[in-house]
C-alpha cells in the first residue's frame, strides 16, 4: 500500500504511563519516550491526525493508595496530575522534533496547558497538531482507558489504538502462560464477558455503544504504528 495514502485520517492513541518507564521502576525513560515520539511523528508526516492519552501509572496510582487508606477522590486527583506530567514530557519531545503539539487538560491549569474544549481540540487536530488529552476525564473513579474512549468518540476518531507491552489480546496472560493464543479479531461482548485484559469495562462499553473500533498492539516494536496506519493487521482488532 502506498505510504502517502494512510487508511485512517484521525486516530486516538492510548499509552500507559508504565510504557514510559522502560526498564526502570519509576518515572520516564528519555530513550523510550523519544522512540514513541518518533513513531508518532512518522504518522503525522503522512497527514494523519493524532490525539493522544497517556496514563500516569509510572508516577502515581490513585486506586493503589486508596486501597491502603487514602481518600479515593484525592488519590484520583493526584493520578490526574501525574498524567499531566507525562503529557508535558511528551509534548516537549514532540516539539523538539518539530511536531506542533498541544496539551489540553480536563482540569483547569491555565499556566501549564489549555483546558479541554472539544471544538478547539478538533481545530488543533485539523491543523496538523498532535493533541494530548491530560487529566483523564477530570472526574474520579474513571480510568485513563475510559478517558481515551471518551475522547476518541468526541473527536470523531476513525480508530482507537491501545498500546501495550504485548502484541495483542490473548486468551490468557502470555507472560505467564506460554500456550496462550492471540486473537486477531474480537467482539466487544466477548471481550467483556471473558474479562480479557483489553481495557476496563466502562471503556469497552462506551466504544461498543458508539461503534469505535479498538486495535491493541505492541508500541515497543518500532514501526508498528505506521504499519497500522497503512492498513496492516497488527495486533488485535476489537469491534
Amino acid at each position: 500500500m502506498s505510504e502517502d495514502k494512510p487508511v485512517y485520517k484521525r486516530i486516538l492513541l492510548k499509552l500507559s504511563g508504565e510504557a514510559l518507564m522502560g526498564e526502570g521502576e519509576y518515572g520516564i525513560d528519555p530513550a523510550v519516550i523519544r522512540t514513541m515520539a518518533t513513531d508518532i511523528a512518522a504518522v503525522i508526516s503522512q497527514g494523519v491526525q493524532v490525539g493522544l492519552v497517556i496514563g500516569g501509572g509510572n508516577i502515581f496510582r490513585g486506586a493503589g493508595l486508596a486501597a491502603r487508606g487514602m481518600d479515593r477522590v484525592t488519590g484520583d486527583h493526584m493520578g490526574m496530575l501525574a498524567t499531566v506530567i507525562n503529557a508535558l514530557a511528551m509534548q516537549d519531545v514532540l516539539q523538539g522534533m518539530g511536531v506542533p503539539t498541544r496539551v489540553m487538560s480536563a482540569l483547569s491549569m491555565d499556566q501549564v496547558c489549555e483546558s479541554y474544549v472539544k471544538r478547539r481540540a478538533v481545530e488543533r487536530l485539523s491543523a496538523g497538531e498532535v493533541v494530548i488529552f491530560a487529566a483523564g476525564t477530570g472526574n474520579p473513579f474513571f480510568t485513563t482507558d475510559t478517558a481515551a474512549s471518551l475522547r476518541a468518540v468526541e473527536i470523531g476518531a476513525d480508530l482507537m489504538l491501545k498500546a501495550t507491552k504485548v502484541d495483542g489480546v490473548y486468551n490468557a496472560d502470555p507472560m505467564k502462560d506460554p500456550s496462550a493464543t492471540r486473537y486477531e479479531r474480537l467482539g466487544f461482548d466477548e471481550a467483556i464477558e471473558r474479562r480479557l485484559a483489553v481495557m476496563d469495562t466502562t471503556a469497552l462499553v462506551l466504544c461498543r455503544d458508539q461503534h469505535m473500533p479498538i486495535r491493541v498492539f505492541n508500541m515497543h516494536q518500532p514501526g508498528n504504528l505506521a504499519r497500522i496506519i497503512q492498513g496492516e493487521e497488527v495486533g488485535t482488532l476489537v469491534q
